[in-house]
């Protein structure tokens, strides 16, 4: 074995040093991985003694979703990366989010024929060939230059359920004519209402059939590990970046034209059950679908004041530090609901076996961000692709292994809770 020359061995003793530092806890690495993050090698998810050398160098190379969260952390600078993995506070429901897959297990069942296994899902009339959906997630571009357009073109090929972020750095007519057809919209309020509902009929005239209403962060947030990593970051970022949220948001083309004097926030605190009907009104052909609902008294709220689907979700883990994960919260939503409209789940999917477990607690579709952001930031198209792929083959197996040849087959007899 070759030995370390002086400046690799002096570059690692820094970056072990750093690993004590408060930076590590905040990023929710093991001890010494927060070097391994700064130098990109390996995934700080790993087991301990299984991290790679290298991030993989292309999308075949991947053995599971969490090689491409090694190989996006390579290809990212520090402050995007860090904004692509931030939580808030010490990132704890964004930890719990994935980690309470594990509190559910998977009753496996045999001699069932599972030669044929049909993983499409209907949803407002529509059939989708699969259930994994992409979740709303903006700034695209700051991952990869084809941004929001790779995306689409991965879900037009692969089948999938897309909902396109209302900070996009692609407006919603480029993004419909790389997707095929009309995509989701996401809205963020705004604390300007006008604003709101312009961009609302924009969303409308382009033929998004749904508008997903993001309800989860009128609060305001606190994130720590993006802010944390941005100080790691040794560029000069100025030319992107002014102080401002003017600035930023004359970057999202669904901001274009708009008066964006009084826009102080994407947020807007004073918002109550009422928005819904003056969204509603804005854009009456749209369906409305409220992401961000997280018990079940806000489920049966959203019912009364006329929800046609819910999404149970906690921004992952971006919203609010209350420690309580997406899977955790979906039984009390889904028994809330009822069968009387659809509840999609995201956060911490990052197996097929995840996308099973939320299916059978009673989900229709189920979101993934994080993972084909990995894969977006590494590869572009392809990398975006192969998450798609990889997560609806392991979906595939954990059906067969169950003996679930539909979705509707799946339930809540094929998951037990694991005692604690």
């Amino acid at each position: 074995m070759q030995a370390p020359d002086n400046s690799s061995v002096a570059r690692r003793a820094f970056l072990r040093y750093l690993a004590a530092s408060p930076v590590c806890a905040a990023l929710g690495l093991r001890p010494h991985a927060l070097a391994d993050w700064l130098a990109g090698a390996g995934s700080a998810a790993a087991p301990a003694g299984l991290q790679g050398p290298a991030p993989i160098q292309s999308p075949e190379q991947a053995l599971s979703i969490m090689d491409f969260e090694a190989a996006a952390r390579a290809a990212l600078p520090p402050a995007h990366f860090g904004y692509m993995a931030s939580g808030v506070d010490d990132d704890a429901t964004l930890r719990a989010n994935h980690e309470d897959f594990a509190k559910y297990r998977i009753r496996a069942r045999r001699l069932i024929d599972v030669r044929r296994v049909d993983t499409s899902m209907e949803l407002f009339g529509r059939r989708w060939p699969t259930p994994i959906v992409i979740c709303p997630c903006g700034s695209q571009k700051a991952f990869h230059a084809q941004g929001e357009l790779a995306t689409a073109r991965a879900a037009r090929d692969g089948g999938n359920l897309q909902m396109l972020s209302g900070v996009s750095t692609t407006s919603v007519e480029d993004v419909n004519a790389a997707r095929g057809e009309p995509v989701w919209y996401q809205l963020y309020p705004t604390n300007d209402v006008s604003v709101a509902l312009a961009i609302v009929r924009r969303a409308a005239a382009a033929g998004c059939p749904v508008l997903v209403l993001t309800v989860d962060l009128n609060a305001g947030r606190n994130s720590e590990t993006e802010q944390r990593a941005a100080r790691l970051d040794t560029r000069d970022c100025r030319g992107c970046h002014t102080p401002g949220l003017t600035s930023s948001l004359r970057r999202k083309p669904m901001f274009d034209g708009q008066d964006l004097a009084r826009v102080t926030s994407l947020a807007e605190p004073a918002m109550t059950w009422d928005y819904i009907a003056r969204v509603r009104d804005a854009a009456p052909s749209m369906k409305i679908v409220l992401k961000g609902i997280v018990t079940r008294e806000d489920a049966a709220l959203s019912l009364r004041y006329g929800a046609d689907a819910i999404v149970v979700s906690n921004h992952g883990g971006r919203a609010e530090e209350s420690g309580r994960s997406s899977i955790s919260c979906l039984p009390e939503v889904v028994a809330a609901v009822g069968r009387r409209v659809p509840v999609l789940l995201d956060g911490g999917i990052r197996r097929g076996t995840d996308v099973f477990k939320a299916l059978a607690l009673g989900a229709r579709g189920v979101g993934i961000g994080r993972p084909y952001l990995w894969g977006l930031a590494a590869f572009g198209q392809r990398g975006v692709e192969a998450v798609l792929t990889m997560l609806r083959g392991e979906l595939e197996l954990v059906m067969r292994q169950a003996g679930t040849t539909t979705l509707a087959s799946i339930g809540a007899a094929h998951v037990v809770r694991a005692v604690e």
